[in-house]
């Protein structure tokens, strides 16, 4: 279904104009600007890779405004760029890969694409040899969408996954395509796994037609790959995605080895999966298994399945952490990366039939960790004894870290954003019970903390709501963190429906958007004024997507918050479930759609309590937003006017869920940062 029809879309469009250009930009404190410009001088870590044999590293960062690739030693000594351009900047290049003989350096150069339009993107495969003076070699040219490099074990062909015609990045979270055509059936653009062999450059499209494919992996021979996959359209069924094996051949058959929607899959019933990986005999598949929000933002219990087909295990019920990445290291042992409390842990995990233990915990980090690959993805020497990642924290901007895999976390070897330092606060982890629950969140203290003054509190409610606040050092985009630096406490809390205290956490959202985890996040706020001199009649809500959800409907249902910014949120959960393109995802968190129970819809719909909302609200959507579209915006905009509450609607064009626009990053973050200097001045 498309989120509304072409008429409608000419007149949303003839509505969102006038409100951008009409809304104006409050008066800036200086400090913001100076803010932003610091956010911005940051080089984001995109991506890291350790070669097998652990002796060389690379990693993409962003230069001259392109994701750029370097390679060094494995302390980091010895930097330098590679690249198929004529020149530095001229291609964006990523999506990195080493080859099994630790020389050769497979990547994607991207020159000819601009995802605000709708052309067809050309991406060409390049391999780089480490080794010598050569430039790089072009594999294949690629019309339409790249991503996810994976060589095979012996080195004669790389896998990836490939959108032929692509206009777009195959995401839900990018902006959508304009409504035209045949609604679900015009342009649709699938995603397959395809192959490139290296000795010939021919290129085989491995996955069938009609079959979109999300992840992939190989077998340890080579032979079959392992995928999870959906009907098109592709950014919708990922919810409802089943596991297949099949030959490594384009006329294969493929077996389903796991389908949620089945009625005998067990704990998996109605669940997502994601992750899939070989065990080294090949007799096994494991993945993760979970109450997923969005791709991507992978968490669950981690499961497994004979390769051949059979039963499906999950092999870790009952835990109090959530898995989000794994790979095995031996015939009965795994390396997972979980959410541990709202801290990033790497753990080692016995695998004896089916169960699996935790046996050690190599390290716990108040930071995110990841290679870029995947949620929380680590890359490993092929002994698996070096690791490398991208890491940052509330306190250290990102750098690559790399080293021995210990019970130490290994040191940073580069010193990209060294010159950085924080303009906001100290941050800390908060800690209380509510309802039977143990709660975490995280309280960042304001910029030049005096104990000795009362402080207004933004509280920010993360997306998802499956997911989790990880400390991380915040970019231009918009978020919580830079309201410290203006003289705020930032409390982010995880509650129930998030990662990080195992799965039954969880699933205690489902059915109950909006009331459980606001006791949670009520409870929190209390705990931490107890802690700390917050000022309760200056305290603001703010948060994006699910976040965005909770800041239009927590005003309907307390009056403890005196400001709100409501990032792409929802206010209507039954004429949401009509307009977005993901509907998909909503039967397992309201167990059933919204045709079947409209009732369990309608109870957690702001607009439904829209008399009891006297709180100021700023609202900020994307034009082209997929997950949370625009008319749910309007719609809350629209009752909070005629309630007479202070409201302002900002639309931001071609953009989908997530802005890719630097300006329109800055206006977005700037906007909140005023909105609550006025509604909650800070004195700081």
């Amino acid at each position: 279904m498309s989120k509304f029809l072409p008429q409608c879309a000419g007149l949303l469009l003839a509505l969102a104009t006038p409100a951008l250009l009409a809304a104006e930009t409050p008066t800036v404190d200086p400090r913001i600007e100076s803010l932003l410009s610091q956010l911005d001088a940051v080089q984001p870590i995109r991506a890291v890779a350790i070669s097998p044999d652990g002796r060389q590293l690379a990693w993409v960062t962003e230069q001259q405004g392109q994701p750029a690739i370097t390679v060094a030693a494995a302390d980091g000594s010895h930097p330098h760029r590679v690249s198929a351009a004529a020149k530095p900047g001229q291609c964006a290049e990523s999506d990195i890969a080493w080859a099994p003989d630790s020389r050769h350096l497979a990547f994607v150069s991207n020159c000819r694409v601009d995802l605000t339009s709708t052309t067809v993107m050309h991406n060409d495969v390049y391999l780089a040899d480490t080794a010598g003076a050569a430039a790089p070699s072009r594999l294949a040219q690629l019309r339409g969408y790249v991503r996810s490099l994976q060589w095979t074990a012996d080195g004669r062909s790389l896998g990836f996954l490939f959108v032929p015609g692509a206009t777009r990045h195959a995401s839900a979270v990018a902006a959508a395509k304009p409504a035209a055509g045949e609604i679900g059936v015009s342009g649709l653009e699938v995603q397959r796994v395809a192959s490139i062999t290296v000795a010939d450059g021919q290129v085989h499209a491995l996955t069938p037609a009609g079959i979109y494919a999300y992840e992939f992996s190989w077998s340890p021979d080579g032979t079959r790959i392992a995928y999870t996959a959906a009907q098109p359209p592709g950014d919708n069924n990922w919810w409802i995605a089943k596991l297949y094996v099949q030959p490594a051949r384009a006329d294969a058959a493929a077996t389903v080895l796991a389908d949620p929607a089945s009625a005998d899959s067990g704990s998996l019933h109605q669940l997502q999966i994601a992750l899939p990986r070989w065990s080294p005999d090949g007799a096994r598949i494991s993945f993760i298994g979970g109450l997923m929000s969005d791709q991507g933002a992978t968490g669950g219990d981690i499961y497994a399945v004979s390769s051949s087909g059979g039963a499906v295990t999950n092999l870790t019920p009952g835990i109090r952490v959530t898995p989000s990445w794994l790979t095995w290291t031996g015939p009965r042992s795994m390396l997972v990366s979980q959410i541990s409390n709202g801290q990033s842990q790497l753990a080692d995990y016995a695998v004896d039939g089916n169960s699996a233990r935790q046996t050690a915990v190599h390290f716990t980090l108040p930071a995110s960790i990841g290679d870029g690959s995947a949620a929380m993805a680590m890359s490993l020497s092929h002994d698996r004894q070096r690791v490398a990642f991208m890491q940052s924290s509330y306190a250290v901007a990102p750098e690559v870290h790399a080293g021995a895999l210990g019970s130490t976390p290994p040191p940073a070897v580069t010193s990209i954003n060294a010159t950085h330092e924080p303009s906001w606060g100290k941050a800390e982890s908060v800690e209380w019970d509510n309802e039977g629950f143990h709660v975490q969140g995280w309280l960042l203290y304001p910029a030049n903390y005096d104990a000795k003054k009362t402080y207004p509190m933004v509280v920010s409610v993360h997306g998802g709501p499956s997911s989790a606040v990880i400390p991380r050092w915040p970019g231009v985009g918009y978020g919580p963190v830079p309201f410290s630096a203006l003289g705020y406490f930032v409390f982010m809390p995880n509650p129930r429906g998030s990662f990080g205290q195992g799965e039954k956490y969880v699933q205690a959202n489902r059915k109950d958007f909006g009331y459980g985890d606001l006791r949670d996040i009520l409870a929190g706020v209390d705990a931490v004024e107890k802690k700390v001199p917050v000022d309760d009649q200056r305290l603001g809500l703010t948060g994006w997507s699910y976040g965005g959800f909770m800041s239009m409907f927590v005003p309907t249902q307390t009056q403890r918050f005196r400001a709100v910014v409501a990032g792409a949120g929802i206010s209507n959960w039954q004429s949401y479930y009509g307009q977005n393109l993901i509907d998909q995802w909503m039967p397992p968190f309201f167990g059933a759609t919204v045709y079947d129970d409209p009732a369990v819809y309608a109870k957690s719909s702001a607009i439904n309590f829209i008399k009891q909302v006297k709180t100021p609200m700023l609202i900020v959507v994307g034009d082209r937003d997929a997950e949370c579209p625009a008319p749910q915006s309007f719609e809350m905009w629209h009752a909070l006017r005629a309630q007479n509450v202070p409201t302002s609607l900002v639309v931001y064009p071609n953009e989908g869920h997530h802005f890719v626009d630097p300006a329109h990053q800055r206006d977005v973050l700037q906007r909140a940062l005023g909105w609550f200097q006025k509604y909650l001045p800070a004195t700081n």
